[in-house]
């Protein structure tokens, strides 16, 4: 869908840091765009769906798996403190492209910005820290590697 920022990134009209990860028959698996922590990976379906009701089947099935091993691979490469999950899937308040986060999170990075859980990320936008383009690709050819 042209204008919706998962698929344009999915489909290359957008650049994508770290290119694709990793992908299944119906989820890719890219590394965030956002100012979250590096590492941070986005696992969301490769055609637009908007509602999680409103996965198929398969879909729903390859999931889960998916999310476990993305967490499996943020932890052996980020050896974080948790690993949040959580589903993204509102641009301007209206739904859009349903995405997870898949978030590393230390506790300096909790200590320094004073916060954990939603709140942690909410901080990370309002601070919009970019990551450097070269630790994400670096990031990515070993995650890569791991899945």
């Amino acid at each position: 869908m042209n204008g919706c920022l998962a698929c344009d990134l999915a489909e290359g009209r957008l650049p994508l840091p770290g290119g694709r990860i990793a992908e299944t028959e119906s989820w890719l698996v890219e590394h965030t765009v956002g100012p979250l922590t590096l590492g941070t990976l986005i696992v969301k379906p490769k055609r637009h769906v908007v509602h999680v009701a409103d996965l198929t089947d398969d879909e729903a099935a390859e999931l889960g798996p998916l999310l476990r091993r993305s967490c499996e691979v943020v932890t052996t490469l980020t050896r974080p403190e948790q690993v949040y999950v959580t589903l993204w899937s509102h641009a301007g308040a209206v739904p859009g492209h349903i995405h997870f986060v898949v978030q590393p999170v230390t506790r300096e990075t909790m200590d320094a910005l004073e916060g954990y859980g939603p709140p942690l990320q909410v901080r990370m936008f309002e601070e919009d820290v970019a990551l450097e383009p070269a630790a994400i690709d670096a990031f990515a050819e070993k995650a890569r590697d791991l899945f």
